[in-house]
């Protein structure tokens, strides 16, 4: 664990993030200066250094872009599929209240991440009684079951080491 702050790049910290973004937002640009006098910018520069991680972790469709001394107003911009774009002005904003604006506005509410997660949870490979498939024949490419389809000889084992003419 080197670098500053280190806690950043651990699977706790990055999983704990709570900014899902909206499934319709495709790119998220942020544009901030760095330096010395550029208070202003304080707020955007912390976000990027403590959210970023979390964002690009819980979002993974999300494409993100930073532009560093390009701007002279700290702006993020949030690019939609349907092609309206969205600027927010992060001017003399602290990272907690750029944080708080981008969850109650741009992010996912809790019913539905929560939604979301219940649906990952449930595994399409497994089979069984207590599953979605009964038998492992039910899954696309699978062998069909030995009781309802006789296999040819060459499946059957027995046949292995039969000599071919």
């Amino acid at each position: 664990m080197k670098g500053r702050a280190p806690v950043r790049r651990t699977m706790k910290y990055l999983q704990d993030g709570a900014l899902h973004l909206k499934s319709e937002i495709q790119v998220m640009t942020l544009n901030y200066n760095i330096g010395p006098g550029q208070q202003v910018h304080r707020g955007a520069l912390d976000f990027v250094f403590w959210h970023l991680p979390q964002l690009l972790y819980k979002n993974p469709h999300t494409q993100f872009v930073t532009f560093k001394n390009l701007t002279p107003t700290p702006v993020f911009q949030f690019f939609f599929s349907n092609g309206k774009k969205l600027v927010i002005d992060v001017d003399s904003h602290s990272k907690d209240e750029i944080h708080s604006f981008i969850r109650s506005t741009l992010c996912k509410t809790e019913m539905e991440v929560r939604r979301r997660t219940n649906k990952d949870e449930k595994n399409p490979a497994l089979f069984g009684l207590s599953d979605s498939k009964k038998c492992i024949c039910q899954i696309p490419g699978q062998v069909p079951c030995s009781g309802a389809v006789i296999l040819p000889p060459q499946i059957r084992g027995r046949h292995r080491y039969t000599k071919e003419s």
